[in-house]
């Protein structure tokens, strides 16, 4: 067996070639980029890419899968030089310039939060909430998208890859949850509590201790405004501590989620593009063409680039067996060219792509 000093020094020997060969190919790459752009072809050419991959694997032998990873690479930055020569991606980089300045949340409390001068309302399920935006009823949608103990809302993400709104502000809101009822009540009375199905699952530990019957609801606020209507003496909401106030309820017992520290992530929706100059997330959704290692491939360009993804969801699509959209949240902002010049890509290579914004996430 050789010392590790030695096959060190090869290493550092091939890598010094490697590094040749790859400005080598790179300055090739930036001919085929000039060339495509004086004679209007296209950056992709998966068949191309597909049949040189094949045949890297092939003669890769025990290491071709290792080969066609490496190569899979290298194709990826070849394309980004030709991308940076070419252009392209108009359409989304107009849309960015023409920007409004954007925005610098239990639903109820947030939307105070986000909106306090706001003319607030309230709807009873999320469905309806983008009906009144989509119809001109509001301007924004203040909805949550998850929770750290129950997870992710996935009646929301559906609507989101639905109705591709623009999502312009964000908050991350510590929740806590209230047990209220009528005035009338006493805590010994209650038997039956109402709630959404994510602050039921936040207060499951809380509910079986006392033996509740869990009833869902809509929303939180609408649990407190129908216990407030209903006047029923053995039924609570679990609620926020302002919906309670804003319906007249009681408050027996305050705090009562299972984990302390229990926070939601609400988004801000609207039709209209705003861009704030301190935005720190992006949001994105696509599907993915059907070959073998497209996630991976899609996923190495945000690692190459040093980006940060904070959250992916898949969710199926109705009548279409195993095939998925796809949204995405990255940490950066659009007033780097080098995040523009990557969305640009995804806006012409990846199906179904839809840049659903650039916003602040406060916390």
């Amino acid at each position: 067996m050789r010392d590790l000093s030695e096959i060190r020094k090869d290493i550092d020997k091939i890598d010094s070639q490697l590094l040749e060969l790859f400005k080598e190919r790179m300055d090739c790459a930036k001919e085929v980029g000039r060339y495509k752009k004086a004679n209007n072809v296209p950056i992709l050419n998966q068949q191309r890419e597909d049949e040189i991959l094949d045949e890297v694997e092939k003669k890769g032998g025990e290491y071709g899968a290792y080969a066609r990873m490496m190569y899979t690479n290298l194709m990826e930055l070849s394309r980004t030089l030709q991308y940076n020569i070419v252009g392209g991606g108009e359409e989304l980089r107009n849309l960015i310039a023409n920007a409004r300045p954007g925005l610098e949340t239990d639903s109820f409390e947030a939307a105070n939060l986000l909106f306090p001068n706001g003319r607030l309302g309230c709807r009873k399920t999320f469905a309806e909430v983008f009906e009144a935006v989509e119809n001109g009823e509001a301007e924004y949608g203040v909805l949550p998208v998850e929770n750290s103990t129950a997870g992710s809302v996935s009646a929301v993400y559906d609507l989101i890859l639905e109705h591709r709104f623009y999502i312009v502000g964000a908050l991350d809101m510590e929740i806590n949850h209230c047990l209220a009822g009528l005035r009338q009540s006493e805590l010994s009375d209650i038997e039956i509590v109402w709630s959404h199905p994510q602050a039921l699952a936040q207060c499951a530990e809380y509910i079986a201790s006392r033996g509740y019957k869990s009833v869902p609801c809509e929303n939180t606020a609408v649990a407190a405004r129908d216990v407030a209507h209903e006047k029923r003496l053995n039924v609570a909401a679990i609620c926020s501590k302002a919906a309670a106030k804003a319906y007249g309820l009681k408050l027996f017992e305050e705090n009562i989620q299972d984990e302390k520290g229990n926070t939601t992530r609400f988004i801000v929706i609207s039709k209209t593009l705003c861009i704030s100059e301190n935005a720190n997330k992006i949001s994105l959704c696509f599907s993915l063409p059907h070959v073998t290692g497209s996630l991976y491939n899609l996923l190495a360009r945000f690692s190459s680039l040093g980006l940060n993804l904070t959250k992916i969801e898949s969710r199926p699509r109705a009548g279409r067996e195993f095939d998925y959209l796809f949204y995405l949240d990255f940490s950066g902002n659009v007033h780097s060219a080098s995040v523009v010049d990557l969305l640009s890509r995804l806006s012409e290579e990846m199906p179904e792509f839809s840049f659903l914004g650039n916003y602040f996430e406060a916390k």
